[in-house]
């Protein structure tokens, strides 16, 4: 008997995960991706899973950082879209970066030839009432139809947050008279390359003229935005000035770690990364520089950096809105909206932050979609896993209190060790945080491990 498909709507990476997963479980699934019939303030193309941001997986370590463990368990899930990161990954020290564009090309290739997946390009403004699976993965560019249902349904007044874009810079206009390539403390990525990074230094007097210039720049506006607040994790470059001068050079422009190899005894007051963009190697884009300056003062105040002064941008930087939902109080444990169950979330609309996160809330939604159609009981994975404690989160698990607020996974999302005194016990207190990180990492390995088993075993019967 032919059972009815269910509908994604949003061909970004939650959507994407979600659809492949719904298929790969034997359902029948109709991805809805309004590109190009309704384009958006952020994407340049027509591909599935566009990158629009950075182009980084960040820390690609399983064993002791929370992000990396998150891609080993989406990894042992058959994920679509950590396959085709690791198969378009550049060179990125201990992350994972990819080739933006050969990476979507990949994602929308792979649900194009899946036998149960079809894809309809076209902009839902409401779920249609005869659908009765529907998952909303529209992220942050959510249309203001679609986010109008979204608020009639949920009863929110509000549905957004700032995020900001970091510019782009053709590799050739990069002085590496002045810059140089290293990264930081030297750390090796998953291919071996400990020179990852493009570094550009400043000295005391360089980073308080530019930090003057950046105060200074003209930015755009967004008149009744103003009060939508900024994610604390993509701040612009100039909302870190304007919290403090000295809070770009304690974040993405903190010099340690790293070694002029221009001149090795004089230590950079500060320092500017760039990080490889696509697998050629001839775009790199500027770690941590979101911004909201506009594009004639971005190209003025960027070129006073050493080593771009002569740069030319692919890309420059931008801003757009992000949307999510009060997730604890409107979906239940399984990702379901609460006052239409036939609804589930996933992706940053559900209140997670940063690619892996959305794709992981899409890949957790779309084996629940899949089992329910297919009439097997599945639970969210348990909460010591990566991809179970993000569920917990956004479902209220981790709520203790005050406003919901977008979330990348971490550790302090994981239950604490049962039997914390079972681990080794190694001198100092950051070593005892690695043993402690890790043993959560292997116990969040065995879970999922087990998770897995359980579900591809009930849905085989």
């Amino acid at each position: 008997m032919s059972l009815d498909p269910i509908h994604v709507i949003g061909g970004g990476l939650a959507g994407s995960e979600a659809a492949w997963q719904i298929a790969e479980a034997g359902a029948a699934v109709v991805l809805h991706e309004m590109r190009p019939v309704r384009g958006t303030d952020a994407h340049q193309g027509q591909d599935l899973a566009e990158l629009v941001c950075s182009n980084s997986f960040r820390s690609d370590d399983w064993e002791y950082n929370a992000v990396g463990l998150l891609h080993a368990e989406m990894r042992r899930a058959g994920s679509l879209i950590m396959a085709c990161g690791d198969a378009h990954q550049t060179p990125a020290g201990g992350a994972l970066a990819v080739d933006r564009d050969g990476f979507a090309r990949a994602v929308t290739a792979r649900l194009q030839a899946h036998p149960r997946v079809s894809i309809a390009r076209e902009e839902i403004a409401a779920p249609d009432a005869r659908w009765d699976s529907v998952i909303v993965a529209t992220g942050p560019l959510t249309s203001p139809a679609l986010t109008e249902t979204i608020l009639s349904l949920t009863g929110e007044d509000q549905l957004a947050f700032f995020d900001a874009i970091a510019p782009i810079v053709h590799a050739e206009t990069i002085d590496m008279d002045v810059a140089w390539r290293q990264s930081r403390y030297d750390k090796e990525g998953p291919g071996g390359d400990a020179a990852a990074y493009i570094n550009c230094p400043m000295t005391r007097d360089q980073y308080k003229a530019f930090i003057d210039a950046l105060l200074a720049g003209e930015k755009t506006e967004f008149k009744d935005w103003e009060q939508v607040p900024y994610f604390d994790g993509c701040l612009p470059i100039e909302v870190m000035a304007e919290r403090g001068r000295e809070t770009p050079r304690h974040g993405p422009m903190k010099p340690v770690g790293l070694t002029n190899a221009h001149n090795r005894e004089e230590k950079p007051y500060a320092v500017v990364q760039l990080r490889q963009d696509n697998a050629l190697g001839t775009l790199w884009n500027m770690v941590g520089f979101q911004t909201k300056l506009k594009h004639g003062a971005q190209t003025e105040v960027f070129r006073t950096i050493p080593g771009l002064e002569r740069a030319v941008f692919a890309r420059l930087g931008g801003l757009h809105r992000n949307t999510f939902i009060n997730s604890p109080r409107l979906l239940d444990p399984s990702l379901r909206l609460k006052a239409d169950l036939r609804l589930r979330f996933a992706g940053q609309i559900t209140g997670v932050e940063g690619y892996v996160e959305s794709a992981a809330i899409g890949l957790i939604a779309g084996r629940l979609a899949a089992a329910e159609r297919l009439g097997v009981a599945l639970d969210p994975p348990p909460p010591t896993t990566a991809l179970g404690a993000l569920v917990a989160h956004i479902t209220g698990g981790h709520m203790a209190g005050g406003s919901f607020q977008p979330m990348n996974i971490n550790y302090g999302l994981l239950p604490p060790l049962e039997t914390p005194d079972a681990a080794p016990r190694p001198k100092g207190r950051g070593e005892r945080g690695r043993a402690r990180k890790r043993a959560m990492s292997i116990r969040a390995l065995n879970d999922i491990d087990a998770w897995l088993g359980r579900s591809i075993r009930a849905a085989a019967e």
